[in-house]
């Protein structure tokens, strides 16, 4: 379950640039992650939805944003270029830090996987790096600008054609591209490197994984998605390398901080967690969702207060009919109990004390699993309507409110 916010920042040279947070619905994450798209790709790219999304499901608050001059974000994209991609990532690693969410993982796929390579030293919260179908030398990209290169050098700027698309190219572009020491920053990185990448990349072959796992000091790690194309589209491939990463990064995520979490005098305690009717349930060890279906406006992300009820009598039915057995000597191998509520509006009903009162019915259905006797299964269905929840929900029940007061 992840909630999706904007995000906008602002750019070194004071551009606006759009992004999108990914975060555990209604749990604090355990650690944040930037992601940079690949080259004349947007934040809303295959390869970065999905495995932003997939991280956030794993607990991860994760950053997939537009660079300069592409998608929502302002600027000229002529103009940009890899140095402008990297001052864009240290603003986004700032933005983070600033909302408590410091990125101790940076993520980049294609030119965005040398983007991060490049901009890890200006991040000191990083602990982990992970490259997807990452080029290692950075003017990789102008082998596909072809005969376009040329006119651009000569006429200050030109159109190159890349999947389809044009895009206009100045000579700045080439310029931000071309010299950079990736050789260095990644033998130097300092941080653990998990390079990713796909043995049958067309745009960016399997050699590039080859010379930066290589150039990498340890800790570092190398993992093929067999049979993803270059943009992660293969349907499961951008998952999989989400499974991949996270199950990697744990050891190297800091965990943030957590908010304190106040002592309650009660065995349970509910409080909202977002959403219209989202609660969150907590025991002294365990805590989970409780919300109700989509059909009566909720998001149908946990049980409903129903549900808890029958569950509540349907646990302590099974535990107290299995106790009784082991203690009886019963050869009883399991038991499962079905529960329905409903509420019965018959007016001629036995049980109702006035003609049309309708009156809340829960139907039990129980099955005993065992080489057991006639006899003893009568017994345990007697022993069934013996179990404390039972006896609490037939028995004279008062609740009692009072107001916690506010501090």
């Amino acid at each position: 379950m992840i909630a999706t916010e904007k995000f906008s920042f602002i750019g070194k040279n004071g551009q606006v640039l759009d992004g999108r947070l990914e975060l555990p619905l209604y749990s604090r994450p355990i650690g944040a992650a930037l992601f940079a798209h690949c080259f004349t790709c947007t934040k809303q790219s295959h390869a970065a939805t999905r495995v932003a999304g997939a991280l956030a499901a794993k607990g991860l608050a994760v950053l997939r944003f537009d660079f300069t001059g592409l998608g929502g974000s302002d600027g000229e994209f002529a103009n940009a270029g890899f140095v402008s991609n990297v001052e864009d990532l240290v603003a986004a690693a700032q933005a983070l830090d600033m909302r408590g969410l410091p990125p101790v993982l940076l993520i980049g796929h294609s030119l965005g996987g040398a983007a991060v390579i490049a901009a890890t030293e200006h991040i000191p919260q990083a602990r982990g790096v992970v490259t997807l179908n990452a080029p290692f030398d950075t003017d990789h990209v102008f082998e596909h600008f072809g005969d376009a290169v040329a006119r651009i050098e000569a006429d200050g700027e030109g159109d190159v054609m890349l999947a389809g698309r044009t895009f206009r190219i100045s000579r700045e572009f080439l310029e931000q591209g071309r010299g950079q020491p990736q050789a260095d920053r990644i033998a130097g990185l300092g941080r653990a490197l998990l390079v990713m990448h796909t043995p049958q990349d067309a745009f960016v072959g399997i050699d590039n994984a080859r010379q930066i796992f290589q150039a990498a000091r340890h800790p570092k790690s190398f993992i093929a998605l067999d049979g993803a194309d270059h943009l992660l589209t293969e349907t499961g491939s951008a998952e999989y390398a989400a499974d991949m990463i996270a199950a990697w990064a744990m050891p190297y995520l800091a965990k943030l901080p957590e908010a304190a979490r106040q002592d309650f005098a009660g065995a349970v305690e509910v409080s909202t967690a977002g959403g219209k009717f989202a609660q969150w349930v907590r025991t002294a060890k365990h805590e989970f969702i409780a919300d109700e279906p989509e059909s009566y406006g909720g998001s149908d992300h946990g049980p409903t207060p129903y549900d808890l009820l029958l569950a509540a009598l349907g646990t302590c039915t099974s535990m107290t009919i299995k106790m009784y057995a082991d203690r009886k000597g019963i050869p009883l191998e399991s038991v499962r109990v079905e529960l329905e509520h409903s509420r019965d509006h018959h007016k001629d009903c036995i049980d109702c004390e006035e003609s049309g009162v309708p009156i809340q019915v829960i139907d039990r259905a129980i099955e005993l699993s065992g080489d057991l006797t006639a006899e003893q299964r009568i017994r345990l269905l007697e022993i069934a309507d013996k179990c404390p929840v039972h006896k609490t929900l037939e028995g004279e029940l008062h609740i009692h409110t009072s107001v916690i007061p506010a501090e």
